[in-house]
């Protein structure tokens, strides 16, 4: 038998219809000159496997266009519905607290979480100060076998999940009720656990026989989520995304998406981060960002004033439950605000300073393609939300020399002619939490629109001469009947995000 015979004899039929497939698509001449009697054999059999296909193509191009016209008839009687997300539940672990409601409470006073470094010794270093967590109760909340090993990030993340379902009114019964298909958990981390990898390295330095089983796992950034869910039996969407600190902004977004697309019916989401440690401390000081303000911490930490000197890291947790309207509404939850939509772009500029072009005075009004502009327009955009509405931007501020005024030009080129316009910065009060600061900004700025109160901003005692103090809050709470609310985070890397809420109607 000739070789060339092969492929059309040993094949069975539905395999030889595969084969051809690719020959079926080039022109009937030029087929046949390929499938000819002098190159095959069974010449016979390819024919009746092209006549085959060719009717099948047939029927189902007939079958297609059936459909089609079906589907656009249904269309016009019954369009389609856009499903909409709102916020039932809040969990929050932060320097200030780990009950979201009191946090709140906590920066409507204007109360500072920043303080001297007590977790390890820091006596030889240049920054000596951040929003550090003091004390944690994790009985009941956090299993002991995680307690004992886990990283902080996994440690807080679990906490403020648990926290955001039992705000949310998501008892074991109202959980054993629950379509476990249909909920999923979306929390990530720009860190991971910093903590893991060093004592995987160091265990390498002496042997292989030293490593824990636990440092891979730990050390995975989508541990938080797929924790939650084993617990939780959440089978729904789960993974992490980790985008510097623009993490928890994103996840929120890509959550609400998987709800409108009809993935998931609720979503616990927001972001985690733990990296007070000697490594994390020492490795932002590298990066000459932090604030060396140690004799006054309090102090430290001041958006948009002129004696600002960096940042103050901080660590936590925030987690928000996202739950469809109707679903909501069958449950009777009570709901805090509508999730309105957001974007997120990216620099493509620098590793760790954001676009002129994208944030500059003059640059930004003849190029607001670029950089956070095009994210907050962007977000209004797929949202839906006039910009005349938007009366409260959470700020990503962060009291560094260069970001804070680049934003606040930023935000003004796309809200600066709206005369009701407030802005503020959580970070003020908390430093910040990395990949957690966007859903812990996201908390406030829903209890914003709950309460009708936004915070002050603390330590505003000689505004920068790039900003206007008639848009900045001052240094007590406002009152403020917010009709759309922004929260901004920017991070390493060129990544931008913003997000949209407003009161649900």
């Amino acid at each position: 038998m000739a070789a060339s015979c092969l492929p059309c004899t040993w094949l069975p039929a539905f395999e030889l219809d595969h084969a051809l497939e690719p020959l079926l698509l080039l022109s009937s001449n030029r087929r046949m000159k390929l499938i000819s009697p002098s190159s095959c054999n069974n010449s016979n059999i390819t024919r009746f496997a092209i006549r085959k296909r060719r009717q099948s193509h047939a029927n189902q191009a007939a079958a297609y266009s059936a459909s089609d016209a079906v589907s656009a008839k249904s269309e016009k009687v019954a369009p389609e519905v856009k499903r909409r997300v709102v916020v039932t539940g809040l969990g929050a672990v932060t320097p200030l607290g780990d009950d979201a409601h009191l946090f709140y409470t906590k920066l409507l006073e204007g109360v500072s979480g920043i303080s001297q470094i007590e977790g390890f010794d820091c006596s030889e270093l240049p920054t000596r100060i951040a929003g550090e967590i003091k004390t944690l109760l994790t009985d009941g909340l956090v299993p002991p076998k995680h307690a004992k090993r886990a990283d902080n990030y996994l440690i807080y993340a679990l906490i403020a999940g648990k926290k955001a379902l039992a705000d949310a009114g998501i008892t074991e019964q109202v959980s054993g009720e629950l379509n476990k298909n249909r909920c999923g958990v979306l929390i990530g981390t720009a860190m991971g656990s910093m903590r893991a990898l060093k004592d995987g390295i160091d265990a390498i330095k002496i042997s292989y026989k030293k490593m824990s089983p636990f440092s891979v796992p730990y050390s995975m950034t989508s541990m938080a989520s797929a924790i939650i869910a084993m617990d939780l039996e959440w089978m729904g969407p789960n993974y992490a995304i980790s985008s510097a600190c623009a993490t928890s902004n994103c996840c929120i977004l890509t959550a609400a998406n998987h709800i409108i697309k009809g993935d998931a019916d609720l979503m616990l989401c927001g972001g985690s981060d733990g990296v007070i440690i000697p490594e994390g401390i020492a490795g932002f000081i590298a990066c000459n960002n932090l604030s060396r303000r140690n004799s006054d911490p309090t102090k430290a930490s001041r958006p948009w004033d002129s004696d600002r000197d960096g940042f103050v890291m901080g660590e936590g947790a925030g987690v928000i439950l996202l739950e469809e309207l109707e679903h909501a509404k069958r449950r009777g939850a009570e709901i805090y605000a509508e999730f309105m939509g957001g974007s997120f772009t990216c620099d493509a500029y620098h590793k760790s300073e954001s676009r002129l072009d994208g944030f500059g005075a003059v640059a930004c009004v003849e190029s607001s393609g670029l950089g956070a502009v095009a994210c907050m327009e962007k977000a209004l955009t797929n949202s839906g939300v006039s910009r005349e509405d938007v009366n409260y931007i959470n700020a990503h501020a962060t009291s560094t020399r260069v970001g804070d005024p680049r934003e606040f030009k930023a935000v003004m080129h796309c809200f600066g002619q709206n005369p009701e316009l407030r802005m503020n910065s959580t970070k003020s009060m908390t430093g910040h939490l990395l990949g957690a600061a966007g859903a812990v900004e996201a908390i406030a700025t829903v209890k914003a629109i709950q309460t009708g109160w936004i915070h002050p901003n603390i330590n505003l005692e000689n505004p920068d001469k790039d900003v206007d103090t008639r848009v900045l809050v001052g240094p007590k709470k406002e009152r403020l009947d917010i009709k759309v609310a922004m929260s901004n985070s920017f991070g390493f890397g060129g990544h931008n995000s913003s997000i949209l809420f407003a009161v649900h109607k």
